[in-house]
């Protein structure tokens, strides 16, 4: 019986893994960070793949990491989008809360969604078909995608090799630790025999990788402090790669004005932002987050350095055009 075939590319940060379908209808999912163009678009032709070639994009969840490359794709290929009714529409309007560009800093090109995807809706690629599947949590218009017949999962970031996306109560609402957790459970009863994560390497035991996600998450609703500093540290660490480290004195005004530190500073540790910028970079310390080098704190995973004249556009949402 022939199947689609899936091409899985892991990915170094700032990028989040992409993964092609290719089939009579071809599919690449989650394009990466957008200073990433140039590297994607080779992955794509040194493994054989014409950019033009593909009928479009599909998104797992619209952080920087995974549609950054729409914009080129988009403009240059003429490549329709895909993504989940809810993100999808906040994009075309040009939402100010839009991929959570301004909230996190993380630039963004502007890109439109031609599909608005809606649980359990098919993607037919000609020999296989793509099953939506609505996994809110790490977004509230995250979905995965389940191929039954290779019963393989494409799982963005809900959980990944030993990890689970990290969690905002603050913008993805308070309750999207239990969506997460239900969302899990509702996996859990697939059959299936590999994931693809949108971080790390593929997941040959997808449902024990799904139970160690469910222990994490069962762990954080005894104590949620948990999940506020795996949140804290997984944008900050990304923060990090983006700005190539940040010296000593940049790092208290930088904080001071990104709106995450503050809700995750007042309203997860319920003390003042000032105050919670040493115990913050402690803890990116002790847990090997980050590291000094001389007067740097630099990022401890490794990532490639984005162009610094991209960045410097601040591509976001405000600078969109309707």
């Amino acid at each position: 019986m022939k199947t689609a075939e899936i091409l899985f590319f892991e990915r170094p940060f700032p990028s989040a893994n992409s993964i092609v379908i290719q089939d009579n209808q071809s599919f690449i999912i989650d394009t990466g960070f957008g200073s990433d163009i140039v590297r994607t678009e080779k992955l794509l032709i040194e493994a054989g793949i014409l950019p033009k070639q593909l009928n479009g994009i599909i998104n797992t969840h619209y952080h920087s990491d995974h549609v950054g490359g729409n914009h080129y794709f988009q403009r240059q290929y003429n490549l329709p989008i895909a993504a989940h009714l809810w993100e999808g529409k906040m994009v075309n309007r040009c939402d100010f809360e839009s991929c959570s560009a301004h909230y996190l800093d993380q630039p963004v090109e502007q890109y439109v969604v031609q599909q608005l995807l809606v649980d359990e809706e098919e993607i037919n690629t000609g020999h296989s078909v793509l099953q939506v599947l609505h996994t809110p949590g790490h977004t509230l218009g995250h979905i995965s995608l389940y191929e039954p017949k290779q019963q393989i999962l494409i799982c963005g970031d809900l959980f990944h090799h030993n990890d689970v996306g990290w969690l905002n109560i603050f913008r993805e609402g308070a309750n999207s630790l239990g969506r997460s957790y239900e969302s899990l459970e509702r996996l859990a009863k697939l059959s299936i025999k590999k994931a693809y994560p949108g971080h790390g390497r593929a997941i040959d035991d997808p449902l024990v990788m799904i139970d160690k996600a469910r222990e994490r998450l069962e762990k954080w609703m005894e104590s949620p402090e948990k999940m506020a500093w795996h949140a804290c540290k997984r944008i900050f660490s990304f923060t990090l790669m983006l700005k190539n480290g940040l010296t000593k004195q940049d790092i208290t005004p930088y904080l001071l004005s990104c709106g995450w530190f503050y809700d995750f500073a007042v309203h997860a540790f319920h003390t003042e932002p000032k105050e919670f910028v040493q115990p913050l970079l402690d803890e990116m310390i002790r847990s090997k987050a980050a590291i000094w080098e001389q007067d740097k704190l630099m990022a401890s995973a490794p990532y490639e350095e984005p162009d610094s004249q991209w960045i410097a556009n601040d591509w976001k949402p405000n600078n969109w055009i309707k």
